[in-house]
């Protein structure tokens, strides 16, 4: 059986067989973004740690979640991660959203929790980009909605293709109504796997060159490129 409460790994192999990290690695409640001082600076060092299965530490994150529940306005990344580490740490050490809900309470519904837990289970790569303020906590919340590799090419195409929240909230939808995430895309004018790149001008020079001499599109000997390197 399953268990879906935030913390499990579930990652997914990509085309060329390499495992693909789609969800959090790290423990639940572990500051791994909040506390790294390349991201969060000298409020690296004020990083609070949620351990689940500590009852003082359990206390905390409830007292934090139903503060978080009055104060999701704030437009502090790092304090919406927090939250989210709360909500996650709090569901992981109850065992449930029902649960964590009731030992929050105020404002803390499970609906609230259940939604900013899954923040905090989405991968490392994706949070960073959170709390560094490219992507918004609100649009993460809908990224969290989307199984699998699909929600780190939502995540990416947020950042190259400049979609609003309201645009991730409708494409998150129709993935999970079974509509391929390239077409989600194209009905919001982004197309899949395209970024602007600054390359330069020898390596430029060589790869419109080749690409000439080879009749292909560049992208073709960037991909192939890339897929080596990443192996």
């Amino acid at each position: 059986m399953t268990d879906n409460r935030p913390g499990d790994r579930s990652n997914r192999r990509g085309e060329n067989g390499r495992s693909i990290p789609t969800d959090r690695e790290s423990p639940v409640g572990t500051p791994v973004i909040r506390g790294d001082e390349s991201v969060a600076g000298t409020r690296a060092r004020e990083a609070v740690q949620f351990d689940p299965d500590d009852t003082e530490s359990l206390a905390d994150a409830a007292a934090i979640v139903r503060e978080f529940a009055v104060d999701t306005t704030n437009d502090d990344h790092l304090y919406m991660l927090r939250g989210a580490a709360a909500c996650a740490a709090l569901v992981r050490g109850e065992g449930s959203y029902k649960a964590a809900a009731e030992r929050a309470g105020g404002d803390a519904t499970v609906s609230f929790i259940r939604k900013w837990a899954r923040v905090h289970d989405l991968p490392r790569s994706v949070r960073k980009q959170v709390a560094i303020g490219r992507i918004a906590p609100t649009a993460a919340k809908h990224i969290a909605r989307v199984g699998g590799e699909a929600r780190l090419l939502l995540a990416w195409a947020i950042l190259d293709g400049n979609l609003t929240v309201r645009d991730v909230r409708s494409v998150a939808s129709a993935i999970n109504d079974g509509t391929p995430i390239d077409h989600a895309l194209a009905d919001h004018d982004v197309t899949l796997g395209q970024l602007e790149v600054v390359l330069s001008p020898p390596t430029y020079r060589d790869l419109r060159r080749r690409a000439s001499t080879e009749g292909v599109e560049p992208g073709a000997i960037v991909t192939d490129a890339l897929e080596q390197y990443f192996e």
